[in-house]
This record gives structure tokens, C-alpha cells and sequence, in this order.
């Protein structure tokens, strides 16, 4: 089994010594090529030596881990970040289908990113995740509301108001567009529920979440049903009614 070269980016010296001693001891089949302290240094060292993994650290001085990963050109590797779990990007991170691990990093943990990346490595499907990511944080333009969606065609990128509601499918959900076209994907409602912004989007039931501008009446009853723009009608559950007649000014 061929080793899986690595990078490790971080500017704490303390940090990087722990992780590299506890790849070292549990983690054999990762050989470490490179350790920088800064994004400016770890873009060198990518692009110079190509690796399989990089173990990236969020909050770096001048240049932090995101803004190191829009500047590669390319991002051929398995990406694994380590961070404080109370960073604001956590949620973000977990939906693009990425690994992190909470400093200080347990060794279990570790051995489970590694085992992940080893298999990502051997399947040689495309990384879509570091684009995922780096679109729902970063690409915050005006009048750019769009989400980065990974589906099972690739991935999609979807403005927000087209979305007219999400709907639980087993481990799946099922997007419906105001162009009368659905996307399945590979995600809950609670993954999305952290990225979606609250502003726009409301739970109303464990299988709906719902685009407020999407909604044309609302029916009373015991929870209520909402009528969306595509004719759908959609119970809402009797716990989220007050929550949500308050979200649309009822």
C-alpha cells in the first residue's frame, strides 16, 4: 500500500509537534513531506510536492486557512482541518463533507480522518468538497445568494429564492425549484438547517424546511398547513406553529 504524503499547516510549533508525533505513532501509512507555519509557505509547499493529505489550521496571521485554499490553483488532495470546535465555520466545514478535528486532536480521531482520506484517495473521485466549502463561505457578493450544493450529478449551484422548500427523504433531501425541477441530495434537513440562512428559511415539521417567500397562505388547524408557490401543501408540526406564524407575521 502506497503511503500517503502529507502537509501539515499550522502556526502554532506546539501544535504541529503534537500532531506530527501522533501521526508518527498511530497514523503509519501517512509519511509527513512538509510542516509550515503560514498560508503563503503551505501554498509552496503544495504546489511544489503535491500531496495526498493536508492537516490545515483555520486561524492563521495574514492569511487563514480559507483564503490559502482559494488562492491554490489546483486542490488535488484530501483536506482535513484542524480547529477550536466554536469556530463560526464548524457548520459550513461539516456540510461540504469535510474532516476536522478539535484541538487537541484526539488519536482516535485522527486515525478515522486518515482511514477517510486513505479510501477518498483510492475511489480517485473528484474533490468537489473543497469547492463546496470555499463557495458557501466565501462567495458573499451582492445579489450572489446562491448555495453550493453537492448532488448526485455534481455539483449545483442554486439561488436561494428559486428554493421553494426542502423535504426529508431518509438520508436524503429533496430540494424543489421554482422551475418545477427537484435535486436530491445526500443530505439531511439539519445539515442544511445550520447553513441556510435564518432570515429566509424556516423548520416547520421534521420533514420541511420552507422558503418564507415561497409561502402563499397558511390554513389553520391543529399545527396548520402552509400552501407554497408550486401548489404544494405542507403540514406544519404544532410545536413549530407559534415559531412559525411569528417568522411570517401572523
Amino acid at each position: 500500500m502506497n503511503p500517503l504524503k502529507a502537509i501539515i499547516i499550522d502556526d502554532e510549533t506546539n501544535s504541529r509537534n503534537s500532531l506530527r508525533q501522533k501521526i508518527a505513532m498511530h497514523c503509519p501509512i501517512v509519511e509527513i513531506k512538509a510542516e509550515c507555519s503560514g498560508g503563503e509557505e503551505g501554498i509552496k509547499a503544495i504546489e511544489s510536492m503535491h500531496p495526498d493529505i493536508v492537516f490545515l489550521d483555520v486561524e492563521m496571521p495574514r492569511m487563514n486557512g480559507f483564503v490559502m485554499l482559494q488562492q491554490l490553483k489546483e486542490r488535488d488532495f484530501e483536506l482535513i482541518f484542524t480547529t477550536a470546535y466554536d469556530h463560526y465555520a464548524i457548520n459550513a466545514i461539516r456540510f461540504s463533507a469535510l474532516d476536522y478535528l478539535v484541538k487537541p486532536i484526539e488519536v482516535e480521531e485522527l486515525k478515522v480522518a486518515v482511514d477517510r482520506a486513505q479510501q477518498k484517495r483510492e475511489e480517485k473521485s473528484p474533490n468537489q468538497r473543497i469547492e463546496t466549502l470555499l463557495h458557501n463561505l466565501l462567495d458573499t457578493k451582492p445579489g450572489k445568494n446562491r448555495i453550493a450544493i453537492p448532488s448526485m450529478e455534481g455539483l449545483q449551484f442554486v439561488d436561494l429564492s428559486e428554493i421553494i422548500f426542502f423535504a426529508a427523504e431518509s438520508n436524503y433531501s429533496l430540494i424543489y425549484l421554482a422551475n418545477n425541477t427537484r435535486i436530491t441530495v445526500t443530505r439531511t434537513l439539519k445539515d442544511f438547517e445550520e447553513i441556510l440562512p435564518s432570515s429566509l428559511f424556516i423548520r416547520i415539521h421534521h420533514s420541511y424546511i420552507i422558503n418564507k417567500d415561497h409561502v402563499l397562505k397558511y390554513i389553520k388547524g391543529d399545527g396548520g398547513r402552509v400552501c407554497m408557490s408550486n401548489g404544494k401543501q405542507l403540514e406544519v408540526a404544532r410545536r413549530k406553529k407559534d415559531e412559525f406564524l411569528k417568522a411570517i407575521g401572523g
